[in-house]
């Protein structure tokens, strides 16, 4: 089996080619990265470690990609993930990787019959609804309420059923555009596409920041005593994420490519699917902020900024179901866990105490 990983070296890239590796040890795993994001370059020898072939590149250049070879699979992780890309106006960097990037990888499976597997976003639904619709307004977090007058809205969370139409982010934008002009590849070029519209990944090896990447950048501000704030809504820390481990990720990735067909959009079942932790492993940050004090052992100053920030929405959760009762995947690793591990892989890595602290 041949896989190609575009963004490779990146924190979701690198633990899945890791992963094919250990499942599919004679498998010839290839990462393809431009190593653009802060601390990608320390993936470098993990990767090479478990055998996994690294190739400098860059999505934008078809020719970057051809140089990898003929591929089973392209596992399209590479991307400018942050919601706020764009908006200081330099539009190239996010639009050529997200959007351009994206059909360079689908004219590649294209020519060589690969099964693409896109990982898009939570941030393709529009957000004037996720504003709109019923909240509960609790002391320390906000929830959707149990009646919605929104389809695709339930206290499960957001579901497929979500209407599209809206504004979503110029960095949710370039990836709907991204599914939108795959599915149409796929359907005239008859290549297996699976997309999973993720919700907030996090874990061991992702250098999280402010605006991407919450739980280890909470953490590790706890742990080298930063200050840090709460931003918008009040400036109280209720807004609400769903937060899904690394690990679980990669568990549904793999079972995808065993039977990619099950999962694929061009399938007459296929859809784009929503993956996230679910409401039972959502946090606000006030209760982010509590378990990052019990794992820590740190209580830090936090400010806060009322003004909310561009394209920021007070509760998503993920509602799952969908991909649950095709496969039966479902997340096996609480909140608690994801911050367990990451203060483990912190406090024994050097280098991530380095860009942390």
């Amino acid at each position: 089996m041949k896989v190609l990983i575009t963004g490779g070296a990146g924190f979701v890239g690198a633990n899945l080619a890791i992963a094919i590796k250990e499942n599919y040890p004679e498998s010839r795993v290839t990462s393809l990265d431009n190593l653009y994001r802060k601390g990608s370059e320390l993936n470098l020898q993990r990767l090479a470690k478990h055998g996994v072939r690294f190739l400098k590149g860059d999505v934008r250049s078809k020719r970057d990609i051809e140089s990898a070879g003929e591929a089973d699979f392209l596992i399209e992780c590479s991307a400018e993930p942050s919601v706020l890309a764009g908006k200081d106006g330099g539009v190239d960097y996010l639009v050529g990787t997200n959007l351009y990037g994206a059909v360079n990888c689908a004219e590649f499976c294209r020519k060589n019959g690969s099964t693409m597997i896109f990982l898009s976003t939570s941030r393709v639904y529009p957000i004037k609804p996720l504003l709109e619709c019923e909240i509960r307004k609790g002391r320390r977090r906000f929830d959707f309420a149990d009646r919605q007058k929104i389809s695709g809205l339930s206290a499960y969370g957001v579901s497929e059923d979500f209407p599209m139409q809206g504004v979503r982010s110029l960095y949710g934008a370039t990836k709907y555009a991204a599914e939108t002009m795959l599915i149409d590849y796929a359907d005239a070029f008859k290549f297996n596409l699976l997309i999973n519209r993720f919700g907030v990944i996090a874990g061991p090896w992702q250098f999280g920041k402010s605006d991407q990447g919450i739980a280890p950048f909470w953490l590790a501000s706890h742990m080298f005593r930063k200050k840090i704030k709460y931003i918008g809504f009040g400036g109280t820390g209720r807004q609400v994420r769903d937060f899904l481990h690394i690990d679980d990720a990669v568990k549904l990735i793999l079972m995808q490519m065993r039977k990619p067909a099950k999962f694929a959009i061009n399938n007459s079942k296929g859809m784009p699917f929503n993956v996230g932790g679910g409401k039972e492993n959502s946090a606000s940050l006030l209760e982010l902020t509590d378990l990052c004090r019990g794992i820590t052992g740190q209580k830090i100053e936090i400010g806060s900024e009322l003004e909310t920030r561009y394209a920021d929405i007070p509760v998503y959760i993920s509602d799952s179901r969908k991909i649950i009762s095709l496969c039966g995947w479902k997340p096996r690793k609480n909140i608690k866990n994801i911050l367990s591990d990451i203060h483990e892989w912190i406090k024994n890595t050097p280098s991530a105490q380095k860009i942390f602290g």
